[in-house]
C-alpha cells in the first residue's frame, strides 16, 4: 500500500474570476439559467481534471458554489426560511440568491465570517416549527458529473453538527442544536444515495471541533457520527477538522465511529504528539502538511519529516497528505503572476503548486527522496536565498518599533472632553449622517483605472478623471444633505491593495484573486518585509475633495490589523511585530492627513474580530496587541480631530471591553441584516463612545424605504441614547450601482431628519 495524496478544496472562481463573471451577467439579465450552468460544469471539471492530473487521488467534489457551500446546505436540507418560499416550496436559483443578496420586498439572509478568515458565509436561519428534508441532490449530482468525466471525487459535505452551531435561531428558546435529531434524517438519506451511486470515501466538514465546545455539543456530534455511520454502513466517512488545535476535543473526535480524520497539522503541529498514539488502530490520519491559507511555499523537509513520523506509526496504506485546509483562502495559479518580481516569485505557492507540492510529497514518501532530489534542494536554495534576502529586513524600521512608548498608544484627553471640543469646531446636528467611504465603481471608474495603469492615457489625464469624479461624488452628498462626506475613493480598487501597493515590504499580484462572497473577490497584497510608508498615500485626494465643500470630510484609511488579516502576511516573524509596524505606516498617514486639515479620520478596522482566535482562553493576549495596533496608529492627534472606525459582520457580545479600549471617537458598524440585534452588545455594555448601526445593506441591490431606515433607528434608539448615535450604510458603497445608491442614501437622510424632527428619545 502507499501513501495517497488527496485536497480538501479548490477555488471556486476560476483562475481569470469567470465565476464572477458569469454569475454577474446572470444577475444582470444578460445570460440565462442554462448559461450559467454551463460556466459552472466548466469551472468545476477544469478543477477536478487538473487536481487528477497533478497526481492527486482523492480529488473533492461539492466544493464548488455558486455562492456560499453554507448557503448550499441550507438548500439542501430545506432549510429555507419562510418569507423566501411564497405559498410554495421550490427552491429554485431565484430563491437561492434572494437568499443570499434580497430581493425587492424581502431582505438577505444575515451574512458573517467563516472562522478567522475574510470568506464570508450567509448564516442559516432556524424557524420556532423548522422542518428539515432532502431539498436539494447537489452533492449526488456533481460526484455523478465528476464520473461522466471519467473522474472518482470525495464528495464533501458541511458537517451537521457545524452547520447547526454556525445558525441562528429566530425564535428565543430555540438551540440550533436541539434541531439535530430533525436535521439528521436529511443527511442519512444523501448519504444512502451517494452510497448507491458508488461513493467510497466522504469529506464531512466538521470545523466546530477547533472551537471550545460545551459537553452538550461533544454529545452531539457522537449522536450523529452514529447515526450517519449507520445510514451509510459502505461509505467511509472522512471526519475533517481545520483552523486550529482540537485541543480538548481531540479525544471527541478520536472516539467518533468515522473512517478518517483529517487535522491541520499546520496551525497546530503540536496535535501529531498527541493523536498519533491515540489513533484507533483503522484510522486513517489525513495530515494537513501543505498551508492553505498563505502564499508561501511548504518547506518540504519539514514537512517530509512530520509525514514520516506518521508513516511509522501507522503505516503508508493510514496516511493520507493533503493541504491544511480548502484551498478555496489562496489564488488559484502563481504561473500567471508574470509581472510579479522575480525575487519573490520563487518563495510562493498559490492552489495549483500547492497541489503539486501536496503530489510531490505523497511521491517522496512513496518512492523514497532520490526520486524528487532535485526539487528538494532547489527547494532547500530558494529558502536560504529567501532568508538571507535584504529586502526582509530594514533597520530603520526595526528602530522605530523598538521606541514604541505607552504614551504613543493614548490620546491627550478622555473621550468627554475629545467630544466638546470635536463637536464645538464641527458642529453636527443631531443624529449626524454619513457613509463608510468608498462609492459606486462604475465602468468609467474602471476604465480609466485600466487605461491609466496600461499607459493608455497619461497621469495628468487619469488625475483630471479623478477629480471631476471626486468633484461629482462630493456634490451628490451636499445635495442629498450629508452631514460628513468621502472622496468616494475612485483611485482605490480595494482597502486594502490601495495600500499595499503603496508600501514598502509589500507586494501586490495582477491575478492572485480570492472569494470573499459570491462574486466579490479581493486581492490579498503579499506582506513578505519589513512594512514602512515611502510617503503620503491619500493626502492629495482627501485634501482636494476638503477643498471642494465646507463641509466635515473624512480622511479614509484601512487600520492595521486589517491590512494584518487581509493580507498574506510573511511567516517568519510574529504577526503582532508585523501590526506594529503597519501601524507606525498608517500613523504616519493620519498626522498628514490631520496637517493638510483634515478634521474627522475613519480608520476602518472590519477584521479585529476575525483575527480573534478560536480558543477563548488565547483571546486577551491577541486584543492586547491588535488593539494597542490601532491605538497606536490613531492616537497621535489633537483632541478636535475626530477618529471614527468601521467594524462590520462579526459577533461582539464577547469583545466589548476591547471595542471600548479602541477608544475611536465613533464606530461605524454593520447591524442592518440582523434587524440591529448586534446593538444589544453595545446597549448591554453602555459603549461610552458614539456609534453609527448601520441602516441598510449594501450587499444587496434591494432599495430600502425611509419608513424602514426609520423604524431601525428607532430600534437603535431603545439601545443607545439619541447623542451617541450616528446615521451610516452597513459598508463602503463600492459594489452598488448608482441607481441603488441614490434613492437608499437619500431615504436614509429622510429618516434621520424625521427623527431630529420628533421629540427626544429618552436616554436608556
Amino acid at each position: 500500500m502507499t501513501v495517497v495524496a488527496g485536497s480538501l478544496g479548490y477555488p471556486r472562481i476560476g483562475p481569470k474570476r469567470e465565476l464572477k463573471k458569469a454569475l454577474e451577467r446572470f444577475w444582470a439579465g444578460q445570460s440565462s439559467e442554462a448559461e450559467l450552468e454551463e460556466a459552472s460544469r466548466a469551472l468545476r471539471r477544469d478543477a477536478w481534471r487538473l487536481q487528477q492530473d497533478r497526481g492527486l487521488q482523492h480529488v473533492p467534489s461539492n466544493d464548488f458554489s455558486l455562492y456560499d457551500h453554507v448557503l448550499d446546505t441550507a438548500v439542501m436540507v430545506g432549510a429555507v426560511p419562510s418569507r423566501f418560499l411564497g405559498d410554495g416550496d421550490q427552491i429554485g436559483l431565484d430563491t437561492y440568491f434572494a437568499m443570499a443578496r434580497g430581493a425587492r420586498d424581502v431582505p438577505a439572509m444575515e451574512m458573517t465570517k467563516w472562522f478567522d478568515t475574510n470568506y464570508h458565509y450567509i448564516v442559516p436561519e432556524f424557524e420556532l416549527d423548522q422542518r428539515f428534508r432532502l431539498a436539494s441532490t447537489k452533492p449526488l449530482d456533481e460526484f455523478l458529473e465528476a464520473q461522466t468525466e471519467g473522474i472518482r471525487t470525495r464528495p464533501k459535505l458541511l458537517g451537521p453538527v457545524s452547520f447547526l452551531l454556525l445558525g441562528k435561531a429566530r425564535h428565543d428558546g430555540l438551540r440550533p442544536l436541539d434541531l439535530l435529531e430533525a436535521l439528521l434524517p436529511a443527511y442519512e438519506a444523501l448519504l444512502g444515495r451517494l452510497e448507491a451511486a458508488g461513493a467510497d470515501w466522504i469529506q464531512v466538514d466538521e470545523p466546530c471541533l477547533v472551537l471550545d465546545l460545551s459537553t452538550d455539543q461533544r454529545r452531539a456530534l457522537s449522536t450523529a457520527y452514529h447515526r450517519l455511520n449507520a445510514a451509510a454502513p459502505a461509505l467511509r466517512l472522512l471526519l475533517t477538522t481545520y483552523f486550529g488545535d482540537l485541543r480538548e476535543n481531540l479525544s471527541t473526535a478520536l472516539a467518533l465511529p468515522v473512517a478518517g480524520l483529517h487535522l491541520d497539522l499546520v496551525r497546530a503541529p503540536q496535535m501529531l504528539e498527541r493523536a498519533l498514539p491515540a489513533l484507533p488502530d483503522s484510522l486513517v490520519l489525513s495530515a494537513g502538511v501543505v498551508d492553505g491559507r498563505n502564499v508561501w511555499r511548504t518547506d518540504l523537509d519539514r514537512a517530509l519529516a512530520t509525514l514520516r513520523t506518521a508513516v511509522d506509526a501507522l503505516g503508508s496504506e493510514r496516511v493520507v497528505v493533503a493541504p491544511s485546509c480548502s484551498l478555496l483562502h489562496v489564488p488559484v495559479d502563481l504561473d500567471q503572476e508574470t509581472a510579479l518580481d522575480p525575487e519573490l516569485h520563487p518563495w510562493l505557492a498559490f492552489a495549483q503548486q500547492k497541489v503539486e507540492e501536496v503530489a510531490l510529497l505523497a511521491r517522496a514518501l512513496n518512492e523514497g527522496d532520490d526520486a524528487v532530489a532535485s526539487t528538494l534542494q532547489a527547494r532547500r536554495d530558494e529558502q536560504a536565498r529567501r532568508r538571507s534576502s535584504t529586502r526582509i529586513h530594514d533597520p530603520a524600521v526595526a528602530e522605530r518599533t523598538a521606541a514604541i512608548s505607552a504614551s504613543m498608544l493614548r490620546r491627550i484627553s478622555p473621550f468627554a472632553k475629545r467630544k466638546q471640543l470635536q463637536q464645538e469646531r464641527l458642529r453636527f446636528p443631531s443624529l449626524p449622517t454619513t457613509t463608510i467611504g468608498s462609492f459606486p465603481q462604475t465602468d468609467d471608474v474602471r476604465r480609466a483605472r485600466a487605461g491609466f495603469k496600461a499607459g493608455r492615457i497619461d497621469a495628468a489625464e487619469y488625475d483630471a478623471f479623478l477629480e471631476a469624479e471626486i468633484e461629482r461624488v462630493v456634490r451628490f452628498q451636499e445635495e442629498i444633505g450629508l452631514d460628513v462626506l468621502v472622496h468616494g475613493e475612485p483611485e482605490r480598487t480595494d482597502m486594502v491593495e490601495y495600500f499595499g501597493e503603496r508600501f514598502a515590504g509589500v507586494a501586490v499580484t495582477q491575478q492572485g484573486w480570492v472569494q470573499s462572497y459570491g462574486s466579490r473577490c479581493a486581492r490579498p497584497p503579499i506582506i513578505y518585509g519589513d512594512v514602512s510608508r515611502p510617503e503620503p498615500m491619500t493626502v492629495r485626494w482627501a485634501e482636494y475633495a476638503q477643498s471642494l465643500t465646507q463641509r466635515p470630510m473624512k480622511g479614509m484609511l484601512t487600520g492595521p490589523l486589517t491590512i494584518l488579516e487581509w493580507s498574506f502576511v510573511r511567516d517568519d516573524q510574529p504577526r503582532a511585530e508585523t501590526a506594529r509596524q503597519l501601524a507606525l505606516a498608517i500613523r504616519d498617514e493620519v498626522g498628514d492627513l490631520e496637517a493638510a486639515g483634515i478634521r474627522v479620520i475613519q480608520i476602518d478596522e472590519p477584521a479585529l474580530r476575525e483575527g480573534l482566535p478560536l480558543h477563548r482562553e488565547d483571546w486577551d493576549a491577541y486584543l492586547a496587541w491588535a488593539v494597542d495596533a490601532f491605538r497606536l496608529a490613531s492616537a497621535g492627534v489633537r483632541d478636535e480631530t475626530q477618529v471614527q472606525t468601521h467594524m462590520c459582520y462579526a459577533e461582539f457580545n464577547d469583545i466589548m471591553p476591547a471595542i471600548a479600549r479602541m477608544d475611536a471617537d465613533v464606530i461605524l458598524i454593520e447591524a442592518s441584516r440582523s434587524q440591529m440585534d448586534l446593538l444589544d452588545a453595545f446597549g448591554r455594555f453602555r459603549y461610552p463612545n458614539e456609534i453609527g448601526p448601520g441602516v441598510f445593506d449594501i450587499h444587496s441591490p434591494r432599495v430600502p424605504t425611509a419608513d424602514e431606515i426609520e423604524a431601525l433607528l428607532r430600534r437603535a434608539l431603545d439601545l443607545i441614547s439619541r447623542d451617541q448615535l450616528w446615521v451610516n450604510p452597513d459598508c463602503g458603497l463600492k459594489t452598488r450601482a448608482w441607481r441603488e445608491v441614490r434613492p437608499s442614501l437619500t431615504a436614509m437622510v429622510e429618516a434621520a431628519g424625521r427623527l431630529r424632527a420628533s421629540a427626544p428619545a429618552s436616554t436608556p
